[in-house]
């Protein structure tokens, strides 16, 4: 699909990229990770000629890129970056329909485009919204619908998410990674959070200096790190001498809180937004105060003020510094989603997850 054969890059004197060569295969999700300056955005820009190389070749599908006219070349790869870039005068409808426009898309085509990408994410109703209309969240997600809008081959991502909160963040990846097997793009993303590129990465390409320092799938390079820098990046993920077994250790710090003086319309709608179907409740000072599901939520009287009536004390609570074991074992043996994790003043500090028990099984296999 996309070929590097011995590519170089300088800027004067500085060499950024150094002779690379490597192959990307078609629909696999590629990640580019190293410290900053290592080079990978330049990588990245040389794709779509953002970046011209000075030596070396760049072939997609068997063909050099030179022999493309940038622009042509542009309008057949996608590309998304940390600051979205929706043009503010244009609704999401408008923006969505940019590429396949210059593509020669009659108005019922970008139509049925429009709907096509934004049932994909749940969107519909923010057709004829604009930008400053939206969440960060949102918008990045209309950004990446622009990107696919035109039905390109590849889509190249430069940190599209670096700047949004962890709990949106998380969303986006988990979207990103199940459009991608859906639909079966070629991605090559830029991150500098190895999480990020654990989780999405069918291949991960550590690069410093201009140079790769290994490429390989997040299982290889996680058994095998090509030296102390890749280790040091992987950190939490490989072994250590003492495995962690505190609550602590393996919360989700990141939680949808609300206070117990919240509207019932306003819960619904937040946990609509977050893709959730309860919440937890506080009260001012963060104390843990129970939960309120959807459950709840869809039989609330009118005359409510707020979702006070309505919070559950069922759910099982745990401090921080318990053993982690115990939750595990609640969560795998009841149909329950979390457990509530307190510190010493009951405050809310975080849920564990089932997904938290995978990384208790994930730690333990790297340690055996």
């Amino acid at each position: 699909m996309i070929q590097f054969e011995h590519v170089s890059k300088k800027y004067g004197k500085k060499t950024i990229l150094n002779d690379l060569s490597f192959n990307i295969e078609k629909g696999k999700f590629i990640v580019f990770i190293g410290t900053s300056g290592c080079g990978k955005t330049t990588t990245l820009k040389t794709i779509n000629r953002l970046i011209d190389i000075d030596e070396g070749t760049i072939k997609i599908n068997g063909e050099n890129i030179l022999n493309h006219d940038k622009v042509e070349l542009r309008r057949h790869i996608g590309y998304v970056i940390q600051q979205i870039g929706l043009f503010p005068n244009m609704t999401v409808a408008q923006n969505i329909s940019v590429v396949p426009k210059m593509l020669g898309k009659t108005k019922e085509e970008c139509n049925a485009i429009v709907d096509k990408m934004l049932k994909l994410v749940h969107m519909e109703s923010f057709k004829d919204k604009y930008p400053n209309q939206m969440s960060g969240g949102q918008q990045q997600r209309i950004g990446v619908l622009r990107a696919l809008a035109g039905d390109p081959p590849i889509i190249l991502m430069d940190e599209p998410f670096g700047a949004l909160d962890p709990v949106t963040r998380d969303e986006l990846q988990d979207e990103l990674k199940s459009l991608q097997q859906e639909l079966q793009k070629t991605i090559i993303f830029v991150t500098h959070d190895m999480d990020e590129a654990l989780k999405l990465g069918d291949e991960i390409i550590f690069m410093d200096q201009g140079k790769i320092l290994q490429m390989a799938t997040p299982e290889e390079m996680l058994k095998n790190p090509a030296n102390d820098l890749v280790k040091s990046f992987l950190g939490k993920h490989i072994s250590s001498s003492v495995a962690p077994t505190k609550v602590v250790d393996f919360m989700r710090q990141h939680v949808i809180k609300v206070h117990k003086d919240r509207g019932v319309r306003e819960c619904i709608e937040l946990m609509a937004r977050n893709n959730i179907d309860s919440l937890i409740v506080v009260d001012k000072q963060n104390h843990y105060e129970g939960t309120v599901d959807i459950q709840a939520l869809r039989y609330w009287n009118k005359d409510l003020t707020n979702i006070e009536p309505l919070i559950r004390h069922e759910a099982k609570v745990v401090n921080q510094n318990d053993e982690a074991k115990e939750s595990f074992d609640y969560l795998l043996e009841t149909k329950e989603d979390y457990v509530v994790v307190v510190d010493d003043d009951q405050k809310v500090v975080g849920i564990v997850t089932k997904t938290s028990v995978a990384r208790s099984v994930s730690q333990n296999l790297w340690g055996d």
